[in-house]
């Protein structure tokens, strides 16, 4: 499979924009798009017509594969706007490398980066005025690829289409949030396909977290397939969790994915000389901790909610609530994690990325 391509980008603008018909103030997460996307095809054994066109439907078969065998992968990455009309992205490289590591894994070919990268910027600078400032205010960015080959073969596609959409978001939870420990369904198994953003991993999480929400809780906490004895992720993040002033949380496998707001925040906790420990951890270990005071919080850790604490946990069937920390990890972890992206602090890592 040849993930290249010589074919210089083409770009096709909006006569109008339709910024004027979106409310800011009130979003809905992902509801609302720029004026602009980025389309490129993969068709003969390579990636082509790379071309920026003003958002609108797809026109595709029925029987496109991913139809009918979840040939699908996507990403989540933000823009953000500083105090002074800049616009940055947040560490790029790591959502790049990560959907060509998911597309490896459902046998769909990979990306060339110079494309991605080119594509990427181009989009944000042409749609910057979407980018909003002041806190909780940013650009989600989907790039995402799909199966288009039609026929229901049973094989994988020869032919993809790769996008990257935009949508202006504001702070995506708000209040305080509930989950519930898994002890039967299970978001992933050993050998599977967790460690990639497969679209199918999100469908299956549906039904056992509206169980859930039917019993009053906003999330899952997902627990290993096999026994369900150890604790992975919290809905669609990584989840941690402070036992005294230790922060604990599963190590990386083939069953969970290496969040880059995962690795951001133990490279913060670490900066901050916090103890930090990628380890397998318990169910049993939580409860206990939870039960004699010792765990101090949860919180879930993603691009959408960046950090999202947990108030109370329940496991079959017993509710465990967690003390209010009003200077908690959660808090000065969040806090770090945008003044960076917003260009309010220094950036030590070199995470940020100027759209220029």
């Amino acid at each position: 499979m040849n993930s290249s391509t010589n074919q210089k980008l083409e770009i096709q603008k909006v006569e109008s924009s339709r910024i004027a018909e979106v409310d800011f103030n009130n979003l809905t997460f992902g509801s609302a798009f720029t004026d602009h996307m980025f389309e490129c095809d993969y068709k003969d054994g390579e990636w082509q017509n790379p071309t920026i066109k003003p958002y609108g439907p797809l026109t595709i078969s029925p029987a496109a594969k991913v139809f009918h065998y979840g040939q699908a992968v996507f990403e989540g990455m933000k823009a953000f706007k500083d105090d002074n009309g800049k616009v940055w992205l947040f560490r790029p490289e790591q959502n790049y490398l990560r959907i060509n590591k998911s597309s490896v894994r459902l046998a769909i070919p990979e990306f060339p980066r110079d494309v991605f990268f080119e594509a990427l910027t181009t989009l944000v600078k042409l749609d910057k005025e979407w980018v909003k400032p002041g806190q909780g205010n940013s650009l989600y960015i989907r790039p995402f690829v799909i199966a288009t080959q039609v026929g229901v073969s049973a094989s994988p596609s020869s032919e993809y289409k790769f996008m990257i959409l935009m949508s202006p978001a504001q702070a995506y939870y708000t209040g305080d949030v509930k989950v519930v420990i898994a002890d039967h369904y299970s978001r992933s198994a050993n050998g599977g396909v967790g460690a990639a953003k497969a679209a199918g991993n999100y469908g299956a999480q549906f039904f056992p977290t509206n169980l859930a929400r039917e019993k009053g809780f906003q999330q899952v906490i997902w627990t290993d397939a096999s026994k369900h004895e150890y604790l992975e992720e919290a809905g669609t993040m990584n989840v941690f969790f402070r036992v005294n002033d230790t922060l604990l949380t599963a190590p990386i496998s083939d069953r969970i994915l290496d969040g880059v707001t995962r690795k951001s925040v133990i490279a913060l906790a670490k900066n901050d000389n916090i103890a930090v420990e990628e380890r397998p951890v318990s169910v049993a270990e939580i409860v206990e901790a939870a039960k004699n005071g010792s765990l101090k919080e949860i919180f879930g850790a993603g691009t959408a909610a960046v950090i999202s604490p947990v108030s109370a946990f329940s496991y079959q069937e017993t509710i465990y609530e967690l003390e209010k920390q009003e200077d908690g990890f959660a808090t000065r972890f969040k806090k770090e994690l945008m003044d960076i992206q917003y260009n309010r602090s220094e950036d030590p890592f070199g995470w940020r990325y100027e759209v220029v």
